[in-house]
């Protein structure tokens, strides 16, 4: 394998290339959280998957970049030079030939459906949540499931879901002191951001309530229920429906 040190790069009037240690490439889109940064970010994505170049392992998304892992050792045998070099000239060419976003985002079939029980015993933060917004807790719980969502990335833990798309109205600052242990299914508020824990974890958002639903199965072949590019709902169910659930009756035993 060359020794050769790897260059940075950004193509021009596009993302900016970066190494990530010697297995990976970072194409940064931008600094911030919005919809026109990630709908060309699942455009690219869209375009790599299709494409992959000799060597290509995986993506991974996230708010304003896209990482690209590749196997430096085949890469090695396919190109000369760095690996970086060689990827960084594999994503240029792929960037000029992804589709241009349009004006709505990029999504991925029908929405998915998360059914939701608010306050109470599932939503401890919904009542402070309210307070913040100057709204009642019902008007919260409303304009909370009356929205779209779209997952922007899978991050945090497994199949943790970034969605963006929450009422500005329902903005709220993180928990001044994180709980250490926060359930499973738990939708929080955190900022702009609302997300759902995937799996028991410490946590700081402002828990509104909770699915009953499993986002994540690692004994399943897709493990993650919900991947980058989704549009989502959430669908408002009560205390009695969430015990009766199907996933959370075979979880709870």
């Amino acid at each position: 394998m060359s020794a050769s040190a790897p260059s940075f790069a950004a193509a021009p009037l596009g993302p900016r290339l970066y190494p990530l240690g010697e297995t990976a490439v970072v194409l940064e889109f931008g600094t911030g959280i919005n919809e026109a940064t990630n709908a060309a970010i699942q455009a690219v994505a869209a375009q790599l998957a299709a494409h992959p170049f000799p060597g290509f392992v995986e993506l991974v998304p996230a708010f304003a970049t896209l990482t690209v892992f590749y196997d430096p050792w085949q890469v090695s045998q396919t190109a000369s030079g760095s690996p970086f070099d060689y990827v960084a000239r594999q994503l240029r060419q792929q960037l000029g030939q992804a589709p241009a976003p349009g004006p709505e985002p990029t999504t991925t079939g029908p929405a998915v459906e998360i059914p939701v029980c608010y306050g109470g015993e599932f939503g401890p933060d919904l009542a402070a949540v309210a307070r913040h917004c100057g709204l009642s807790p019902e008007e919260v719980v409303a304009r909370h499931a009356g929205a779209d969502y779209q997952v922007h990335f899978i991050g945090f833990a497994p199949g943790f879901p970034y969605l963006g798309g929450l009422p500005a109205e329902l903005a709220m600052p993180r928990r001044a002191s994180p709980r250490a242990a926060v359930p499973a299914g738990a939708v929080g508020i955190a900022g702009a951001q609302t997300g759902i824990y995937s799996l028991p974890t410490p946590g700081g958002w402002q828990l509104i309530g909770r699915t009953p639903e499993r986002l994540f199965r690692p004994e399943a072949v897709e493990p993650s229920r919900l991947r980058a590019g989704q549009r989502l709902r959430f669908v408002s169910i009560t205390a009695e429906q969430f015990r009766h659930w199907p996933a959370f009756s075979a979880t709870a035993r």
